[in-house]
């Protein structure tokens, strides 16, 4: 009978270092979580948001209205991408959270504007925003740039 070794804690720990050497955290100015968590993160030429708010950066406010927290949304999520190395059409899929799944005129506004070809727009879904506070809509993407870091 042939006995393979398992792996103990030390040898996953050792495993696990070519991960921690490639992953580049991606934070932004005015729009960092108040938790310790980055607006993104980047492992060769994939970028992975996390949630992105329609909170204005420069005053840290969130708008009472749909509209303007939809302009914020895109353009925090054009801000973080572009701080992770990569632009607007290197984005490939983006999850939007909506308050109110009834109400996308705002939303479908920004998207055609931001990506107005119809023939090279990101994948986009759209989920229930069931988070608590002045939040109508978040989203969060994923990219794909032409070469890592």
């Amino acid at each position: 009978m042939t006995r393979t070794k398992v792996a103990d804690a030390a040898d996953l720990a050792v495993q696990r270092d070519p991960i921690e050497g490639r992953r580049k955290s991606v934070t932004v100015d005015g729009l960092a979580h108040k938790y310790p968590v980055p607006n993104a993160c980047r492992i060769g030429n994939l970028i992975v948001s996390g949630a992105i708010h329609g909170v204005d950066p420069a005053t840290h406010i969130m708008p009472d209205d749909l509209t303007s927290q939809c302009a914020h949304v895109f353009a925090n999520m054009k801000a973080i991408v572009e701080a992770a190395g990569g632009s607007i059409g290197d984005i490939i899929k983006m999850t939007v959270y909506l308050r109110d799944r009834d109400n996308r005129g705002p939303l479908n506004a920004e998207w055609v504007q931001m990506f107005p070809d119809p023939e090279t727009r990101p994948a986009r879904h759209s989920q229930p925003l069931l988070v608590g506070g002045p939040a109508l809509v978040q989203c969060d993407f994923m990219a794909v740039v032409e070469d890592g870091i």
